[in-house]
């Protein structure tokens, strides 16, 4: 239901019906009404295709009812910005993030890695997401290699842990480092 709602399949639907408008006040002699919504109606129509082409949905946000009650300041700001930017429709790129990836070097031109989902997790050390991709070209040694890094790329004091609970996907888990208790 959500993918019926992308912006792009809204400005394609009102570009669509201001064409046909257009056209039926261009046949029934309506020159004030037939102009503007043929001259305007007919590019929206063009622009929303256009972006339709290029349309990456936003990945599958898994909430528990856990999750839904993690108070604001709980929530590191690199990871809510992380979970924002994954959780909306994007035009013109590849695959969720895409840069972050190829900075990374966990990218293959030809065969990148897709996000399937995001879930918020809640920790002993405090509030963490899980991401889940599918690897297609890019193997899991690969992704294991830059185990240490992922963490470290996020943000200061996060960790991240890799499994591979499917065969062809990964689970990148991004949580607070553990601190030490130093209490003697």
């Amino acid at each position: 239901m959500k993918d019926l709602f992308s912006p792009a399949n809204l400005v394609t639907v009102a570009g669509a019906v201001l064409t046909v408008i257009g056209g039926y006040a261009y046949v029934t002699g309506a020159a004030n009404l037939s102009v503007p919504t043929l001259f305007y109606g007919f590019p929206i129509f063009l622009a929303g295709l256009a972006l339709k082409t290029t349309e990456l949905p936003p990945a599958k946000r898994i909430l528990k009812a856990s999750s839904l009650t993690i108070p604001k300041e709980k929530r590191s700001p690199e990871l809510t910005k992380l979970v924002g930017d994954v959780t909306r429709w994007k035009y013109g790129q590849n695959a969720h993030l895409e840069s972050s990836l190829k900075v990374l070097n966990l990218w293959d031109d030809a065969n990148p890695p897709q996000l399937i989902e995001i879930e918020d997790m809640e920790t002993y050390e405090g509030h963490g997401v899980r991401l889940r991709f599918e690897m297609k070209g890019v193997s899991f040694d690969r992704w294991q290699e830059k185990q240490e890094r992922l963490g470290r790329f996020f943000a200061k004091g996060l960790e991240a842990k890799l499994s591979s609970p499917v065969e062809g996907e990964v689970d990148l888990m991004i949580t607070p480092k553990p601190t030490e208790d130093k209490t003697t």
